[in-house]
């Protein structure tokens, strides 16, 4: 446990910590505000599903993108833009909703054009970790701590949003939201990063990512590892937009019930990166990933079959556990042994993975939920996963082979 939090005595990384976690409990907040909005102006669990899937569907086609700035260009100074226009977004937003103006469509745009800015923003920030606390010895523990950060966050955020909804509105869930931006622009601001040395790119932007495409389906763990991640985004993230209908329509609550739904499954994701952390090295991680993947799809069947609100609480920690183990553990691995003139492209087709998959998992499981129930979508997402982490331990020892001689070089 004496690693446990060993990034944070980087000064850059800790004030970048800080900033961060206040803006993404504001961030978990508008999230749940407008999935609230949305179920409550309509009563679809499609467009519940529609929601999520223009929030996140731009990451699958232009992360990338944000992936290949952040190899080319100054990664800090990228990031205050995209902090500024997001600030913009929930500010549009919480104006629309205090007005009495605000419709299902402009929902469905903010959602989107965040999503936009999400997808250039994720791959910077993940691809960042490294400059701020300097060295590849550090980086294992900065990622799982941003994980942790995360999903902190999330286990806050709901809840805080449960309250504000039920005594005040949406409205203003966007103006804290809005309002939190203010912290990671100014940890952004404060912090002073010399940078890591890039390779001169001669390369346009095309041959620039068939040059990362090409060396992340060559190299085995990027292949396997990205493959499963994306299985798993796809089958088992879309439970967390279908908690509404549960709240709601199956355990007869409100807002307040919503968000201890969504927070519970923080508590499991939050044990995983606890421990993440804690590991001095990323050697023999690999076995992980198919666990966390089988963890998620058991708790999902079970959750999709519980007539019992406490058995239901008691397993979505399980689901988020292995949800972002697989997930964390997989960055953790790749980014400890990829090249560091292709770090920010590569991270992106993780980012793809991860984020970028789930929209499509979000329209399937919403149609499914809206014509066959919602019980029935995440019972198939769950067995997809237990289908998937049996597919990936197949492979183990292949990867362990191509694995471990690269572990002991950067040791």
């Amino acid at each position: 446990m004496k690693h446990l939090l060993r990034a944070l005595g980087q000064r850059n990384f800790r004030i970048y910590f800080i900033g961060q976690s206040a803006s993404l409990v504001g961030t978990w907040m508008q999230q749940i505000a407008l999935a609230w909005l949305v179920y409550r102006l309509t009563g679809s669990p499609f467009m519940l599903g529609l929601a999520s899937f223009v929030g996140h569907i731009p990451i699958l086609f232009l992360a990338p993108l944000g992936g290949l700035w952040a190899d080319r260009f100054d990664r800090r100074r990228t990031m205050l833009v995209t902090q500024v226009l997001s600030l913009l977004q929930a500010a549009v937003l919480a104006g629309l909703t205090f007005a009495g103006w605000v419709e299902v469509w402009h929902l469905l745009v903010a959602a989107a054009f965040l999503g936009v800015v999400n997808a250039i923003d994720t791959p910077l920030r993940q691809s960042f970790l490294l400059e701020l606390v300097g060295s590849r010895e550090h980086l294992p523990n900065a990622i799982a701590l941003n994980s942790l950060m995360m999903n902190a966050s999330r286990l806050v955020g709901p809840p805080i949003a449960g309250v504000v909804l039920a005594l005040a509105g949406e409205a203003w869930c966007f103006t804290v939201n809005a309002l939190s931006y203010l912290a990671v622009i100014a940890s952004l601001a404060a912090i002073r990063v010399c940078g890591l040395p890039r390779k001169p790119h001669t390369q346009g932007w095309l041959a620039g990512l068939k040059e990362a495409a090409q060396f992340a389906w060559h190299f085995l763990p990027t292949r396997t590892m990205l493959a499963l991640v994306a299985l798993v985004s796809f089958f088992a993230n879309p439970y967390a937009s279908l908690m509404p209908v549960f709240a709601r329509d199956i355990f007869a609550g409100g807002a307040d019930l919503l968000g201890v739904l969504v927070g519970a499954g923080s508590v499991g994701a939050i044990a995983g990166v606890l421990y993440l952390a804690s590991r001095k090295h990323v050697a023999g991680l690999e076995a992980l990933v198919p666990v966390a993947a089988g963890c998620a799809g058991a708790g999902l069947l079970v959750f999709s079959q519980s007539p019992w609100f406490g058995l239901s609480l008691a397993v979505l920690p399980l689901v988020g556990f292995g949800i972002m183990v697989n997930t964390a553990s997989a960055n953790m691995i790749l980014q400890s042994v990829v090249p560091d003139h292709l770090r920010g492209r590569l991270v992106s087709f993780h980012v793809m993975a991860f984020l970028g998959v789930a929209p499509l998992g979000h329209f399937a499981s919403g149609w499914i939920a809206e014509h066959f129930g919602a019980r029935l979508a995440l019972a198939i997402g769950g067995l997809a996963c237990l289908l998937g982490a049996a597919w990936f331990y197949a492979r183990l020892q292949q990867l362990r082979a191509v694995l471990e001689p690269l572990h002991a070089q950067h040791k």
